[in-house]
């Protein structure tokens, strides 16, 4: 059931995915269908191969899908700061658009946020990752270092499936790699975190748009400012009436 208030609003940020677009949109409708009225908006982050030609054509017999087009490519987390600001639900989901992310595990996801007290954000820990070995090595010393400086309690940020409360994710200070830090900045909002160990898949078509080495000092330089939001933040006034 789908309909223009949707409880659930599932958010792809995609850029020259073209061949994975219709798999992963069927396997999205077969997760939440009949469980949630739902939406899935991809946003379109300045393709230049035939994803958004793939996505004009699947949306022409699915009503709940939308594209939102960014006219240049402006990074992951511009991407889904687009689809949360344009999202209709209050529950926001998000994932990958290259297929690695299995939409099986999304009610998993909504149920533990849904039923979690004040829990803002439940976050995908991947499993068994399909990646090279190399990869897996810099996610792991990257993963050690996050959790020892900022001491967010999660094992895996950079896993795509999340879901959230979107007026939490509005809340955030917004800066590019925000996707990366979303537990700690959900922590300092005075918000309880939610984790589901989901299981990596390996990409079925294209190459990985988002490399390693291009953000490495920028992501050094954001450890140190989320470090910094979370030293400065206040305690939380708890008001009456």
């Amino acid at each position: 059931m789908t309909t223009t208030n949707p409880t659930v609003s599932v958010v792809v940020p995609v850029r020259n995915e073209a061949g994975n677009i219709a798999p992963l949109v069927a396997e999205i409708a077969a997760a939440l269908n009949g469980q949630w009225v739902f939406e899935v908006v991809y946003v379109d982050d300045g393709s230049t191969d035939g994803t958004g030609a793939e996505l004009d054509q699947l949306m022409k017999e699915r009503p709940w899908l939308r594209r939102i087009h960014h006219m240049q490519s402006c990074g992951q987390s511009a991407a889904v700061r687009t689809g949360v600001t344009a999202a209709r639900a209050a529950i926001v989901v998000t994932l990958d658009g290259d297929g690695q992310n299995d939409p099986a595990f999304i009610p998993a996801l909504v149920r533990t946020l849904e039923n979690g007290a004040r829990v803002g954000l439940v976050a995908g820990q991947r499993v068994g990752r399909k990646a090279s070995g190399f990869k897996k090595f810099q996610s792991r010393i990257a993963n050690v270092v996050r959790g020892a400086v900022l001491r967010d309690g999660t094992r895996d940020t950079g896993c795509g499936l999340k879901a959230f409360r979107r007026d939490i994710f509005l809340r955030l200070p917004y800066f590019d790699g925000l996707h990366r830090f979303l537990p700690a900045l959900v922590r300092r909002e005075g918000y309880g975190i939610g984790y589901v160990d989901v299981v990596d898949r390996p990409r079925a078509h294209g190459v990985s748009n988002y490399g390693m080495w291009d953000r490495l000092w920028v992501g050094i330089l954001d450890l140190a400012g989320v470090w910094w939001l979370i030293r400065r933040k206040k305690r939380i006034p708890e008001i009456e009436g």
